[in-house]
C-alpha cells in the first residue's frame, strides 16, 4: 500500500440550498409553468417524504410539541425514467386517499414545490425532481385496523410497554401509510384492550413519543390513561432518558460536547429541518454527544437528547459538520471524509449497500415508572445493519492504522 493512498480529502458539505433544490436543467428553468411565490406567504407546517417512485413515506417525529400533527409533510423524488406528466395527476395517482381537488388546492396555495420552486397544477414533472408537498392531516379514524405484525417486546407490565422498533416501520398511520405501522401492530397485540390516546388523537393509541421510520430502537408505550399522563409529563419536563447511537462522518474536534442550537422547518422547503444559530427562529434544541469510537473517517457517537425535536440528532450532527452515515436527506449519503481514490470510493459504496438508511439507533430509554416511582432503564443491541457497517469500518481502519498514526 502506498502512503498517498491515505491522502485525506474532507468533502465540503453542499449548502442547504443545493441540498434542498438541485439545479434545474435548462429545460426546467425555462418551463413557463413555474410560478414563484414568496415562502412567507405559505401558512403551512407539514411533511411526508419518499425516496422512491410511487412510495409516499411519512416522517415520524420525536417531538414534545404536537402542533405539527395538523399537517402532513411529504417529499417525493421522481424516478430517473419518469416521463412528462402533470404534477396534479402524478400526485393523485400516488395518493389514493387524497382527491385531485385537494391536491390542486394545495398547489394553488403554494404548498407544492418542485426543486424548491412553487408550480402550477399543469406543470409537467421530469426525472430526478424533488417534489415537496404540504397537506392538512386527514381526519383521524378512531378505528385503527389491527394487523398481525411481530412486536419485539422488551418489557411489559400493567402500565407500560417498551418495544424495540425495527428500521423501516412507520410509527402510526398517515397519508400514504394507512396500514403496516406500529400502531396497527399494537391494535392487534392488545385486541379488545383499548390503549389511551394523547392530545385527543385517536389514531395513535398508546404513543407518548415517536421516532423516524428509518431509525431503529426503543420506544415507550402507555397502556392506560394514568400512565399516559405521567409519561407525557416526563417528556414535557425532559426527565426521560433517551440515548441514541449514531455512526457519523469524520471525527468531531471535541470528543464530548453539547449542541444547543434552535431548529425548525426550512422556509423554502417545509419537509426539511434546518438550524437557526442566531436563535431568532425555530425552537430550542439541545443534544449532548460523546464520541465512543473514533475511526478517523467515521465515528460512533452517543447522543443524549435533552429536547426532542423532529430529526434533532440528524440535523444537529449535520450542523456540527458530521452528518449521519447514509443519511440521504441531510447529506450523509455521499463521501464526506476520506480519500479521492477509487478503492476507497468503492469501499464506501459497498458500505452504503450494507445499511440503506441513516445509521441511527435508539439504544437506551429510561423513565420513572408511573405507578411505583422506580426509575427503569432499558438498553438494546445494535441491529444487524449497523453492526455490520461498524465492523467494516473497524477492519478498514485497522488495516491502515500505522499510516493513520503517522499523520497521513
Amino acid at each position: 500500500m502506498h502512503e498517498d493512498d491515505l491522502l485525506d480529502v474532507t468533502t465540503a458539505q453542499n449548502s442547504e440550498a443545493s441540498d434542498l433544490a438541485p439545479a434545474l436543467g435548462s429545460d426546467e428553468m425555462n418551463n413557463s409553468e413555474l410560478d414563484y411565490v414568496s415562502p412567507t406567504l405559505l401558512d403551512y407546517n407539514v411533511e411526508i417524504q419518499s425516496e422512491h417512485l410511487g412510495e409516499i413515506e411519512r416522517d415520524d417525529q420525536d417531538d414534545e410539541n404536537p402542533s405539527d400533527d395538523l399537517f402532513e409533510h411529504l417529499r417525493i423524488t421522481t424516478d430517473k425514467g419518469q416521463s412528462p406528466l402533470r404534477i396534479d395527476k402524478f400526485l393523485t395517482d400516488r395518493m389514493a386517499n387524497v382527491s385531485r381537488t385537494k391536491i390542486q388546492n394545495a398547489i394553488h396555495a403554494g404548498a407544492v414545490t418542485v426543486n424548491g420552486q412553487v408550480v402550477k397544477p399543469n406543470f409537467r414533472i421530469s426525472p430526478n425532481q424533488i417534489i415537496s408537498l404540504v397537506l392538512p392531516s386527514a381526519p383521524s379514524d378512531s378505528s385503527v385496523e389491527p394487523e398481525d405484525m411481530p412486536l419485539n417486546v422488551v418489557y411489559e407490565d400493567e402500565d407500560v410497554m417498551v418495544i424495540n422498533k425495527p428500521a423501516g416501520w412507520v410509527v402510526h398511520p398517515g397519508l400514504g401509510n394507512p396500514n403496516g405501522t406500529l400502531v396497527n401492530a399494537l391494535a392487534h397485540y392488545f385486541k379488545d384492550r383499548p390503549l389511551p390516546t394523547r392530545d385527543g388523537i385517536p389514531d395513535r393509541p398508546g404513543l407518548v413519543h415517536r421516532i423516524d421510520k428509518d431509525t431503529s430502537g426503543l420506544m415507550l408505550v402507555a397502556k392506560n390513561e394514568y400512565a399516559m399522563q405521567h409519561l407525557a409529563n416526563q417528556f414535557f419536563y425532559h426527565t426521560i432518558e433517551r440515548r441514541y447511537w449514531a455512526l457519523v462522518w469524520g471525527q468531531p474536534k471535541d470528543l464530548e460536547g453539547t449542541i444547543d442550537v434552535n431548529m425548525g422547518r426550512h422556509p423554502m422547503d417545509r419537509s426539511y429541518i434546518t438550524t437557526f444559530p442566531d436563535g431568532d427562529e425555530g425552537k430550542r434544541a439541545i443534544t449532548h454527544y460523546k464520541v465512543l469510537e473514533p475511526m478517523y473517517y467515521v465515528s460512533l457517537v452517543e447522543c443524549r437528547l435533552e429536547t426532542g425535536r423532529t430529526h434533532q440528532i440528524r440535523v444537529h450532527m449535520k450542523y456540527l459538520g458530521h452528518p449521519l452515515f447514509q443519511d440521504e436527506r441531510y447529506g450523509g449519503h455521499r463521501i464526506v471524509k476520506g480519500t479521492i481514490f477509487t478503492k476507497y470510493k468503492q469501499f464506501v459504496q459497498n458500505s452504503f449497500k450494507v445499511i440503506t438508511r441513516q445509521a441511527l439507533h435508539a439504544k437506551t430509554i429510561g423513565f420513572e415508572h408511573p405507578r411505583t416511582g422506580e426509575f427503569l432503564r432499558f438498553n438494546s443491541e445494535l441491529p444487524e445493519d449497523m453492526t455490520l457497517v461498524l465492523q467494516r469500518w473497524r477492519d478498514y481502519v485497522s488495516a491502515r492504522r500505522d499510516l493513520l498514526e503517522r499523520g497521513a
